[in-house]
């Protein structure tokens, strides 16, 4: 599919800002979603990663494409391949946000680049994320942004090995409700999370695909709870889709002072990979 590099190259640099309160309720809910204990009084430390259902843009239902998404343009570049998925990132923790606060995103795009894979053309887009609250920093987060074309019919996937074993495991059920409740937390309509007859029939995954950021909190929750203490910095990459009907087993092994962390269907390929380093 050809695409006008230099024209999405205009987007670089472009910035967007929000904030939000960060709310007893909307703690509440998180917790709840990841079946974990904690406070939601005023004051009390954010949960790792509660920042991705903060300051989130907001769309009319009118205004989304065939996939759930918000229509191409805007902040983001209107990049024409048709599938778009969160790749990974990396978050650098500076101080918790705390319940009660008003919580600042300040995005801004820092490169646009195309290449071509083995499923066709591929465009990645990096964002960057600092986030603060009351004035304080809190964390800084880059984001990787992948659009692809749609598989050519007929064309046999790659079946990568399956994962190892890490030292320790957690096996998880990424329920149809959980991924619900996580799409609601973070006002993300992309229909492969929820609409089975979608994902199914118009994208050809065998069932709803788990997301990126939903493993990624999932993983750097983990490492908090082996180590009884939260990282400063945390990296992820989805390497392999993860599907709801099939437990997810959470791996983790120490390495050079950090830990190695990833996740995967029992006998299945990694779907994501981490590193947690305090």
């Amino acid at each position: 599919m050809d695409m006008n590099l230099d024209h999405l190259k205009g987007w670089i640099g472009r910035e967007e800002r929000a904030s939000e309160l960060l709310t007893p309720v909307l703690t509440e809910r998180f917790l709840a979603t990841f079946n974990r204990d904690g406070e939601s009084f005023a004051g009390a430390e954010a949960p790792l990663l509660l920042h991705h259902a903060l300051c989130h843009p907001v769309a009319a239902t009118s205004e989304l494409g065939p996939d759930g998404h918000p229509h191409r343009g805007g902040f983001l570049p209107p990049i024409t391949l048709p599938r778009r998925m969160w790749a990974g990132g990396a978050i650098a923790f500076h101080s918790a946000a705390r319940v009660g606060e008003t919580v600042t995103r300040t995005s801004v795009i820092d490169d646009v680049r195309i290449k071509q894979g083995r499923s066709g053309t591929l465009c990645f887009v990096t964002v960057t994320h600092d986030y603060s609250a009351e004035g304080r920093a809190v964390l800084s987060e880059r984001q990787d942004i992948v659009y692809r074309d749609a598989p050519v019919p007929g064309t046999a996937p790659r079946t990568p090995p399956p994962a190892p074993e890490g030292a320790m495991r957690r096996e998880v059920d990424p329920s149809p409700e959980l991924l619900f409740r996580y799409s609601a937390l973070t006002f993300n309509s992309h229909r492969i999370h929820y609409d089975l007859p979608y994902v199914t029939g118009e994208e050809g995954y065998p069932g709803l695909v788990v997301h990126g950021p939903l493993q990624a909190a999932l993983l750097v929750q983990y490492a908090a709870d082996l180590r009884s203490a939260a990282p400063a910095r945390f990296e992820f990459r989805g390497l392999s889709p993860a599907f709801s009907g099939h437990p997810l087993v959470l791996h983790a092994r120490e390495e050079d002072g950090a830990m190695r962390l990833w996740s995967a269907a029992p006998g299945g390929p990694v779907a994501m990979e981490a590193r947690a380093e305090w």
